[in-house]
């Protein structure tokens, strides 16, 4: 018996809908391998046409070969018994090729079409969106997708053709037996429903159980959990937690034990009562020689072969419509309205100046929720427990009007001076080709923000950004990168060598322009004094590598790159003398001969710059050079006298 159908119906209060229009897009992604689903239907009338020989081959030994003591047929009645199943284990074999062939190439090309459609989504999309859904998104409803096309219709039409084919086999042996075989199916399917329903509920609550479990060890059992746990005194009260989550685990696994084998138990019970009147009555036919002995034998494998048939097809509506949330999800992805998009006929930037001019933009971070995903509730999955220790639910839902911090604009900005519903207003600017402008001010002011408008990142809710007089929405995204270099606060290194890291920047970069690269941003040195020298593993996130070093690295790979404008967060307050000094020392070479835009942290950028931005609540509030703002006293100079004034240029 099966009742693996019933744990389809783990997606809790999730009802799919089956329609029409999505039934022709799920099938539409079957159309490349409609060759090799043709195949698995033959290979399945094959198999089910060599089941039901068995049977009837036993019914003939029975009443004909065995009476009439013919041993050369029992001898070829035997050989059949034994090629059937090898026979049957081929075609098998193929069918398998087949259908997973048909599955990883679903998994392929959904997985293809996800990707490439969130490589496209705006850095907004990122910063409100769990990285664990994505990778739900991209993985288990991938799978359960697939799972749709290459196990569920599989099961369901293999089923309805043995279903079929044994109801036609077995009116056609003794069509009264076949009745009364009917008879019992209403209680099979209540039973089915039922106990489905129960096992379901169970299974719901050992995954939410395992989850709160797991996020407890997660919490934990890493170094900051157990830093806290031993400096507060908490290990005796931790341990009692653990062994409360602990034993509604165990609680809910002997629960579902028993569940599961009542299971078992009432279908057996169910089957028997079929079985029972069928051989019953058959019995009484064959005293009364209505039928022979081989022909309820042949009758009673029929039987228990269509009641373990029909419980595949009761389950068979609730699996398949559940599947479909899994493509739902998938979709849901790649129907998501592109917000950064390029423009049919867009222009590509050539022969850069690097001309840069704001005109009056602002900008706000509010959230349209349908650019973003809807919130699932993944029974098991621990990055829905976010109440680890209160055991409280967790609704999941952010406010469209939650506003978004990025990472290196300080994600704790004091609310008295700078908290507000508008990131930036009326910024207006022009930076000449090779020309440096530093952004200044208050962390929370907004100076991330603008920079990120300029690589299109995010694009800006009014107002034109321009690059030698296009306006930046009218040329490619390709040719846009190309010409901007942005190096942030946080620098980001794959974990691969330093090579790959740097060559990201020019895939074809020479071994000459990569050494060349990093002597300009003083870290050649350090390079080839390590082992490994430029093959060396960097380390998740670059882990192993202090904070100079990777900015160094990042310098490096930006001066790879040579773009004619270099967009910068000159962020050095957590890195020692001698690496701050190295790291000055490169960004005078990074800097030369290209617009830069800065985020200025040292005096010696802010003298060194053609234009000094002040920016205060999203705002553009002082602008010239220091001598000019200095004469100002306001903002800058503030800044000035609290931040600049005791550092050595």
């Amino acid at each position: 018996m099966h009742y693996g159908w019933w744990m389809s119906m783990r997606q809790g209060d999730e009802k799919p809908q089956l329609t029409r229009e999505l039934l022709l897009r799920v099938l539409n992604y079957a159309k490349p391998y409609w060759w090799h689903i043709a195949g698995m239907l033959v290979t399945i009338t094959l198999t089910t046409g060599l089941s039901l020989l068995t049977p009837l081959i036993f019914r003939n030994m029975i009443d004909v070969v065995i009476p009439a003591k013919d041993v050369n047929q029992l001898i070829v009645l035997g050989v059949a018994l034994l090629l059937i199943p090898a026979l049957t284990g081929g075609i098998n074999v193929i069918q398998r090729r087949l259908n997973s062939t048909v599955g990883e190439g679903v998994i392929y090309d959904l997985r293809s079409t996800l990707f490439a459609r969130l490589q496209r989504m705006s850095l907004r999309f990122f910063t409100n969106t769990k990285s664990g859904e994505l990778m739900s998104r991209l993985n288990s409803d991938v799978v359960g997708a697939q799972n749709a096309i290459s196990n569920t219709i599989v099961n369901i039409v293999t089923n309805l053709i043995e279903a079929i084919a044994l109801f036609i086999v077995m009116f056609t042996l003794e069509w009264r037996l076949t009745l009364i075989s009917i008879l019992i199916l209403p209680l099979f399917i209540i039973t089915a429903q039922r106990l489905g329903n129960i096992l379901r509920d169970i299974a719901r609550q050992g995954m939410e159980s395992n989850a709160q479990m797991n996020a407890h060890m997660n919490e934990t059992l890493n170094i900051g959990g157990a830093l806290l746990v031993k400096l507060f005194g908490r290990i005796n009260q931790e341990e009692k937690r653990f062994r409360e989550r602990a034993a509604s685990v165990r609680d809910i696994g002997i629960r579902r034990a028993v569940i599961g084998s009542t299971f078992f138990v009432i279908f057996g019970l169910v089957s028997a009562v079929g079985t029972a009147l069928v051989y019953g009555l058959g019995g009484y036919y064959v005293i009364t020689d209505v039928f022979t002995v081989g022909t309820i034998v042949a009758f009673g494998s029929y039987l228990g072969n269509l009641y373990g048939t029909l419980q595949g097809l009761a389950g068979a509506p609730v699996e398949f419509t559940t599947s479909m949330v899994s493509f739902e999800r998938v979709f849901e992805i790649i129907d998501l309205p592109q917000e950064i998009t390029e423009k049919e006929n867009a222009i590509e930037l050539k022969n850069v100046k690097g001309k840069l001019e704001f005109d009056n933009v602002s900008f706000n971070y509010h959230i349209d929720s349908s650019l973003l995903l809807k919130d699932v509730k993944r029974y098991g999955k621990m990055e829905n427990v976010t109440a680890v220790f209160s055991g409280a639910n967790d609704s999941g839902n952010k406010t469209n009007n939650q506003e978004e911090r990025t990472a290196s604009d300080s994600p704790i900005v004091d609310s008295a001076s700078q908290a507000r519903d508008v990131a930036l207003e009326n910024i207006s600017f022009i930076a000449e080709s090779g020309q440096l402008i530093a952004l200044v001010g208050p962390s929370g002011a907004g100076k991330t923000t603008t920079t990120y408008l300029i690589p299109r990142l995010y694009d800006p809710t009014s107002g034109v950004i321009r690059i030698d007089d296009h306006d930046v929405k009218d040329v490619t995204l390709d040719s846009l990168a190309h010409a901007i270099g942005m190096v942030t606060q946080e620098t980001y290194l794959f974990h691969d060598t330093i090579r790959i890291n740097l060559t990201y920047a020019k895939m074809d970069a020479t071994q000459a322009e990569i050494e060349s690269a990093a002597r300009a941003a003083n870290i050649h040195n350090f390079i080839m004094d390590l082992p490994d020298g430029y093959d060396t593993i960097v380390g998740e996130r670059g882990y192993r590598l202090s904070g100079g070093e990777k900015q160094r690295i990042a310098l490096a790979r930006v001066i790879l790159k040579d773009p004619r404008i270099l967009v910068l967060d000159e962020a050095t307050s957590h890195l020692d003398s001698e690496s701050e000094s190295l790291i000055q020392e490169a960004l005078k070479r990074v800097m030369a001969g290209r617009t830069s835009i800065v985020i200025a942290h040292r005096l010696s950028t802010i003298l060194a710059a053609d234009l000094i931005l002040v920016m205060d609540k999203g705002k553009i509030v002082e602008r010239g050079t220091h001598d000019e703002l200095i004469a100002m006293n306001g903002l800058y100079a503030q800044l000035y006298e609290t931040q600049f004034r005791g550092e050595k240029v």
